[in-house]
């Protein structure tokens, strides 16, 4: 009896220990979204998403262009860095069970730890400093750089869980191997890609140091790929640093913009796994 009771005080206290240090997990996110909500709600606005930056002393102003510069050069990152993640992570899960699949996978868990400057530096080394000029181009390319590594080691856990029972099937089928690796495995394992590459966008999008040495930041709206563009960790940096209550303000907001999309991106990921375990 006594045996029975300690081990029910031990499982209480555990229980209590995983709730709080959960709870401690949640306190800063809280407490960043919190404070970014007191300080920023403010200034978000209709004019905040629809207007450009205005000159010091003009009253207004927003960040439309570093919304619209945000979205251009992750895009250009996901088109350059979606497709060589997903096929190097199809590629390691299927094939790469020698030394060159272990050379990869040493070579992304590496890229996965280089601090994301270094990358804006060879970014810089190798497409700014011969280009002759900054350009949203170079910035697209530099997190595409971040977006692989990541992309490629969640792809291939995803495509590790695929049971092998629906690689035989497709195999006794008479389906090539290449063609059982793309039309079946992969698409079995699409909603777990999917979450993958929500998550490296969400990474992605909140980086500024590849693209202080990359696209370098405008404070005009322009949409040309290989000129300066501005982006909305970029602007938020600038304006952060400035030493005008009203840049402070908008700076304030824009992180607020930036934090809510990343949870908006973190939100979709978790309900597109739901939606594969109910269809399951």
């Amino acid at each position: 009896m006594r045996g029975r009771t300690a081990r029910r005080l031990v499982g209480s206290a555990m229980t209590g220990v995983t709730y709080g240090a959960a709870a401690l997990a949640i306190l800063p996110l809280a407490a960043i979204l919190g404070m970014l909500i007191l300080k920023g709600a403010g200034s978000v606005d209709w004019n905040f998403f629809t207007k450009s930056a205005v000159p010091v002393g003009e009253p207004g102003g927003g960040f439309a262009h570093a919304i619209v510069g945000t979205l251009i050069i992750v895009g250009l990152a996901c088109a350059v860095g979606v497709p060589i993640g997903v096929a190097t992570g199809i590629f390691l899960a299927e094939f790469g069970g020698g030394r060159f699949g272990f050379t990869i996978r040493f070579v992304a868990d590496v890229l996965n730890g280089v601090p994301s400057i270094v990358i804006g530096i060879f970014a810089w080394t190798w497409l700014v400093k011969p280009m002759g000029h900054f350009s949203a181009l170079a910035g697209g390319c530099a997190l595409a750089v971040i977006l692989v590594p990541i992309l490629a080691r969640t792809t291939e856990e995803m495509v590790r869980l695929v049971p092998n029972s629906l690689r035989e099937a497709a195999l006794a089928l008479g389906y090539p191997r290449w063609r059982t690796s793309l039309q079946v495995v992969a698409r079995t394992a699409g909603a777990g890609i999917v979450t993958g590459c929500l998550v490296a966008v969400a990474r992605v999008a909140g980086e500024t140091a590849p693209l202080l040495f990359t696209a370098l930041g405008n404070e005009f709206f322009s949409t040309r790929l290989l000129g300066p563009m501005a982006a909305l960790p970029l602007q938020v940096y600038v304006y952060a640093v400035g030493p005008y209550d009203e840049w402070h303000r908008q700076a304030w907001a824009g992180a607020l913009v930036l934090i809510v999309l990343v949870l908006a991106l973190s939100l979709v990921a978790r309900a597109v796994v739901r939606a594969k375990r109910q269809h399951a």
